[in-house]
């Protein structure tokens, strides 16, 4: 996996929706990060977890994030981790709408 160059901006960042894993910006775009970690995949893998009901939880997240700061487009991102296996999938959900 490549080193990313995201900036952290905050961790178990709290809001009226729920609570962001990991708050980043990546360039000019700020990135809601979902981490999902599993110790085995023997009932699914970590990003399986983030279901129809997370995935609605997190795009409403991130519409709070963009009233926030609607200057800055916004990114969902998962990482799934599983033993030692790190997975990033950026992009990983989006607003359907």
């Amino acid at each position: 996996m490549r080193r990313l160059d995201y900036s952290i901006l905050g961790c178990n960042v709290l809001s009226q929706s729920g609570e962001i894993d990991i708050l980043a910006q990546d360039k000019d775009t700020l990135v809601l990060v979902e981490v999902k970690t599993k110790s085995s995949n023997r009932l699914g893998s970590p990003e399986d977890m983030v279901d129809w009901k997370k995935r609605q939880k997190l795009i409403r997240l991130a519409q709070e994030v963009s009233q926030r700061f609607p200057e800055y487009p916004v990114r969902i991102d998962v990482v799934a981790i599983i033993e030692d296996k790190v997975s990033h999938i950026i992009n990983a959900v989006e607003d359907e709408r």
